[in-house]
């Protein structure tokens, strides 16, 4: 079955480019576990494009998972995509996939989510994450587990920016704290991005301390600190950037 949105020919036209650029992460063979699949779209997409040759598609909530089911039916797609009513990986089985992608999701639940099933986890050759918040600690927390991040990206898109991680099995070296908070490889594949969002970083950080200038509390005084912290270290980091 063939559908055209704008450009796009088949479910492709579906998806944000933030969610086509996380599904180009999942290596070529890789079994896919899609948590948090929702539409399903991004599943489709992995089968539609010969990326994944099968994809459990796992969600928490069962009315997304009912919409999954009828775009798995209309793309033709029900013998490849299996859905699955699971709260994050508690209902995939060990050796079940290769690759898990999880996406749209803050770092802090991504982390439950990877950690609740380690047996599962264990027996996965690949991670693919987008998560929406506290990224350094989510890099971290990815080694911690046993994975080495091998690939990262960053794109701006309505109005947000985005980072994208690849980590495979295996042990590395600690980063240093300038690799955890700004990526060891987005200098190299999202350079203007990362340089556009450091600017904005600043500047969002300069008029929160425009307004706690005058506050004069304890707790804004400590606030103020932290961000001026943040502050000199996003400037230092923009000065490198630029050289």
């Amino acid at each position: 079955m063939e559908e055209r949105v704008g450009n796009r020919v088949g479910v492709a036209g579906f998806l944000s480019e933030r969610m086509l650029r996380t599904a180009g992460f999942v290596s070529r063979g890789n079994r896919t576990a899609d948590v948090g699949c929702d539409h399903a779209y991004t599943s489709i997409y992995l089968i539609e494009q010969g990326i994944a040759p099968r994809v459990v598609a796992m969600d928490v909530n069962a009315g997304p998972l009912a919409r999954a089911k009828e775009n798995v039916r209309k793309f033709g797609m029900e013998g490849k995509i299996d859905l699955r009513l699971s709260d994050g990986l508690a209902k995939l089985l060990p050796g079940e996939a290769d690759t898990v992608l999880i996406a749209g999701m803050g770092g802090p639940l991504m982390e439950r989510i990877l950690t609740a099933h380690p047996e599962t986890v264990a027996a996965i050759k690949e991670l693919v994450l987008q998560p929406q918040s506290e990224i350094a600690e989510f890099r971290r927390f990815i080694q911690s587990i046993g994975f080495r991040i091998t690939e990262e990206d960053m794109l701006f898109e309505d109005g947000k920016y985005y980072t994208i991680l690849r980590a495979e099995h295996g042990e590395e070296a600690p980063w240093t704290e300038e690799e955890y908070l700004y990526g060891k490889y987005l200098r190299k594949t999202a350079l203007p991005v990362l340089r556009a969002f450091l600017e904005e970083e600043c500047r969002k950080a300069k008029e929160v301390l425009a307004g706690l200038h005058t506050a004069g509390t304890e707790k804004a005084e400590r606030r103020k600190e932290e961000i001026l912290l943040r502050l000199k270290r996003n400037e230092a980091m923009t000065e490198k950037l630029a050289k």
